[in-house]
């Protein structure tokens, strides 16, 4: 099988900015969807019940998050997987209960060429930071917390995620330098996260028809005091010990800072990548290794900052890792360089804890986010880690539907081994860094030989109606922008039909990735609207969408009349 080919000239190449492609929907919007959702087909956000967690109340999973209790040791990383509410809320769901915010920045124009995320085999990625504006982020932080108050209350969610879903704790994150990150805007983001009072007042109104018994809920003002800094590649250490004190100084947080796969050093991470791994083709950038943080000095500045925040009645902690610069040259995404995720990233993370361990206080907290997947959460909880955020294993087929299960595994194994708690089972099972991460230097499961398989393909073109039906590109989308209808009966090839909603598409590629057939079905299935506005300043194929039926179109007659009879049979829109 051959790796489908991506060029500039390809039709599913898109290059724009950050404005364009996402949309979010207001709060108002988003509680008609899971109420017309729920009833209609027992779903929130095309998140099945049966992909629900639901706590086992003989296994407690809680673990200590800077001093707060957090329910489940797993959680988004800051990507794709925690930018709108709904991600935030398909996470909670799945069992998701710390979420590390997707950076904020104060570029909030960026362009970012499409498509920008590559799951062909590992994971690779070119999108590096937000892709709204700085006062959108908060707005859907703001809704995401309060969407999770109210789901906690509903009633017929009970059944599905227990009386008491335990708590969960939003992390901000901020980067990239000092300059930034103490301007207005970005300030304003931090103090919005710290009291939240303004933005729940003015949501509050949406809370109409069958959620206006939750209007006047005590919603939590406070939404996050903890504070992931990415230092991303490159950033000096005076810059980073200066971003750091400036956070707890002016914002009175607690700080976790993430650090760069770099400290480990060119000649190991390559050895490790190329040599051990088996992963040749990998080309690791060795430019970004002389510009980024040593390691001795990287210990002296772990030291420095866990003391300042001591001193100052704060919690210090560090998260492993950002992911890898590597050259691009695969070709697959239009531009250079690009980021390395999952398998390698995973032993080479490991890789750099085992060699940092001897030199961390005994009490700095280690969060982790490299290449975890249902099949190494435990080892990774048992060496010590909390939490462990997971991005590149959701752009998988199943999606969020794959969090359920990694718990599930999670639960049977502390259970099996007699212990009642996460906690009990790491301190009488505990396995050490150096152990697991030579294990996995060398394991099978993390080489090319174990990771090189590329998605299926069937030898077809990809058309607006019909298709293999494999609902991969509801899955794989980190924004729940596809959704599917039954097709009526002897009108429409295909049990079911595929629709995007393109407001909340970001076109990062991923569902064209995995689709078997040729072509991307972010541009070629049926676009519904249901902005006028957004509608009017696009110019592709689409068909704007009011009570359920189609008001305008960029399609031909026969197309218009298949979507509208699609929407008459059974739209998951209300």
């Amino acid at each position: 099988m051959t790796q489908k080919s991506l060029t500039t000239n390809h039709p599913g190449f898109q290059e724009f900015g950050s404005s364009a492609p996402l949309t979010p929907m207001s709060l108002g919007a988003l509680l008609d969807r899971i109420d017309h959702e729920w009833h209609s087909r027992k779903r929130i956000f095309d998140l099945p019940t049966a992909r629900f967690w639901r706590p086992d109340p003989d296994v407690d999973l809680s673990f200590e998050f800077l001093g707060r209790r957090c329910a489940t040791p797993i959680g988004p990383a800051a990507g794709p997987h925690s930018q709108l509410a709904e991600n935030i809320v398909l996470s909670w769901l799945g069992g998701a209960r710390l979420f590390e915010l997707k950076t904020v920045q104060i570029l909030d124009d960026l362009e970012i060429k499409r498509p920008c995320i590559d799951m062909q085999t590992i994971g690779y990625n070119i999108e590096w930071s937000q892709e709204l504006t700085v006062p959108q982020s908060l707005t859907e932080y703001v809704k995401a917390s309060m969407l999770l108050r109210i789901l906690r209350q509903w009633e017929p969610l009970r059944e599905f995620v227990g009386p008491d879903p335990g708590p969960h704790v939003f992390d901000m994150s901020v980067g990239y330098d000092l300059a930034g990150i103490s301007d207005e805007k970005v300030a304003s983001f931090v103090r919005g996260m710290r009291d939240a009072t303004d933005e729940i007042e003015a949501l509050r109104s949406e809370l109409t028809g069958p959620w206006a018994p939750f209007a006047d809920l005590d919603f939590d003002t406070h939404l996050a005091d903890t504070l992931t800094l990415s230092t991303f590649h490159g950033c000096p250490p005076d810059e980073i010990e200066g971003i750091t004190k400036h956070l707890i100084d002016v914002h009175d947080l607690d700080v976790i800072v993430k650090l760069n796969p770099t400290l480990l050093g060119f000649e190991t991470v390559r050895q490790i990548v190329n040599d051990d791994l088996g992963y040749h083709d990998v080309d690791v950038k060795e430019a970004a290794f002389a510009e980024d943080l040593q390691f001795d000095r990287g210990i002296e500045l772990i030291a420095e900052l866990h003391q300042y925040a001591a001193e100052r009645g704060r919690r210090f902690g560090i998260k492993l890792t950002n992911t890898l610069v590597v050259n691009n040259t695969k070709g697959w995404m239009p531009d250079d360089p690009m980021y390395l995720s999952g398998a390698p990233l995973h032993v080479v993370a490991m890789n750099l804890l085992d060699r940092l361990t001897p030199h961390l206080p005994d009490d700095v907290m280690v969060s982790f986010s490299a290449g975890i997947t249902k099949d190494n959460l435990a080892d990774s909880l048992s060496v010590g880690v909390n939490p462990t955020t997971i991005c590149s294993d959701l752009l998988k087929p199943g999606g969020y539907g794959r969090l359920a299960p990694m718990l599930k595994a999670l639960t049977k194994q502390i259970a099996d081994d007699g212990c009642a708690s996460l906690d009990q089972w790491r301190a009488e099972h505990p396995l050490t860094v150096h152990e697991y991460a030579e294990r996995i230097r060398s394991s099978g499961d993390y080489h090319l030989s174990a990771n090189e398989k590329l998605p299926r393909e069937v030898d077809n073109e990809l058309e607006m109606f019909g298709c293999v039906a494999c609902n991969f590109c509801i899955t794989v989308c980190p924004n729940d922008a596809f959704f599917n209808i039954p097709s009526p009966q002897d009108e429409i090839e295909g049990r079911q039909q595929y629709l995007v909603l393109p407001e909340l598409c970001n076109e990062c590629g991923n569902c064209m990735t995995f689709c078997p057939e040729d072509g991307d079905p972010a541009q070629v299935k049926p676009k519904l609207y249901t902005d006028p506005a957004v509608f009017a300043a696009r110019s592709d194929q689409g068909f704007l969408i009011a009570d359920g039926q189609v008001i305008d179109a960029r399609a031909d007659a026969g197309a218009i009349e298949l979507v509208q009879q699609l929407l008459d049979s059974g739209s998951p829109l209300p």
